[in-house]
């Protein structure tokens, strides 16, 4: 194999019902940081049906080029007909990286195609790079239950793939008129031929809390002694309008819902405010909530590893200290209503 041949990084952008998926823009922002750095082009992958309209939008996040699928056959995901259009699209350009959200759709693609490469698959990176020179792409994630950091290199393949956490990379802004290359491709692929049917899509009906979409997100961990003690992150969060998050000791032990979860293992989120209460600092729930805009952090431990990662630190007991903030806010927010009357 010779790498010479390979050149470029391309993001596979994931689309629903006519949306880009928000991660797909997001890593439309990290592509171009490793296209400019190995002063190469970045390319975004579309496949679907009716889709030709999104590359607009593909071009305005930071792509050089846009390499499009339009067939009746992609109206839904399947794995065996988007793997085999993108293997015919890497296999005929050939990229030398290419990133795929850490979505269902993306983990379920990208294995399927490094299987079939063959190549690597750095799965649920939280750290992208790529050294200059050789062009190995550095891909780090939490290993070993999120006690170190693994920076993971695919030495003697290309493409070099790994699947991204949505919320970990910050999109580019949009530079509206942008514009660039469209590639119309087409693979000749049949119903008949299919090995699976999409028969009916069955959407969730439950309401869960998106604690990635919440501005405050409350999060507690096992220094809170127990699913009683728990109930104090509760109030603080209802008091405030934010969500309740947990560490993976907490859902572990029963006392709330995984849903809730935040870290390598849970929902990585970006609130403009984060509370980590009674939480450690373990590397795993670290990765996942570092990118919030205020971090505060109580805990009784000082030397506590989540101290190392927050802004504002609060040594002390969390049974004291938070019945004393949930009764200032409290103050606050009736001065604030009446200011308003």
């Amino acid at each position: 194999m010779s790498f010479e041949d390979y050149r470029g990084v391309w993001v596979f952008i994931e689309e629903k019902e006519g949306k880009i998926a928000p991660v797909s823009l997001e890593l439309l922002g990290a592509g171009r940081k490793l296209a400019d750095k190995r002063k190469v082009e970045l390319g975004g992958v579309l496949i679907g049906d009716g889709v030709k309209n999104l590359a607009s939008t593909v071009f305005e996040y930071g792509a050089d080029t846009v390499y499009i699928y339009d067939q009746p056959i992609f109206k839904l995901y399947r794995t065996e007909s988007f793997m085999k259009a993108l293997l015919h699209c890497s296999e005929k350009h050939k990229p030398e990286i290419i990133l795929y959200g850490a979505t269902s759709t993306g983990k379920d693609l990208a294995s399927a195609v490094a299987t079939d490469l063959p190549t690597g698959l750095t799965a649920d990176t939280t750290e992208l790079d790529v050294e200059e020179d050789t062009g190995l792409l550095l891909a780090s994630r939490p290993a070993f239950g999120g006690n170190i950091m693994a920076t993971i290199l695919c030495k003697k393949y290309r493409p070099q793939m790994a699947t991204v956490r949505p919320k970990v990379m910050k999109a580019l802004s949009p530079e509206a008129g942008k514009t660039g290359t469209v590639v119309e491709e087409y693979i000749d692929l049949r119903e008949e031929n299919m090995r699976t049917k999409v028969l009916e899509i069955v959407r969730e009906t439950t309401k869960k809390v998106r604690i990635d979409e919440a501005d405050i997100v409350v999060a507690g961990g096992k220094g809170l002694g127990s699913a009683e003690g728990f109930k104090l992150i509760h109030q603080l969060a209802d008091t405030l309008g934010g969500v309740v998050g947990a560490s993976r000791d907490v859902v572990e032990a029963g006392w709330i819902e995984h849903h809730h979860q935040v870290g390598q293992t849970g929902v990585t989120v970006t609130p403009k405010i984060y509370f980590a209460i009674g939480i450690s600092g373990a590397i795993q729930h670290i990765v996942g909530m570092k990118n919030a805009g205020l971090i505060i952090a109580i805990n009784k431990d000082p030397d506590a590893a989540i101290f190392q990662s927050c802004h504002y630190g609060i040594v002390g007991d969390a049974f004291e200290i938070i019945p004393l903030m949930v009764q200032e806010f409290k103050k606050e927010l009736v001065g604030e209503e009446a200011n308003h009357v």
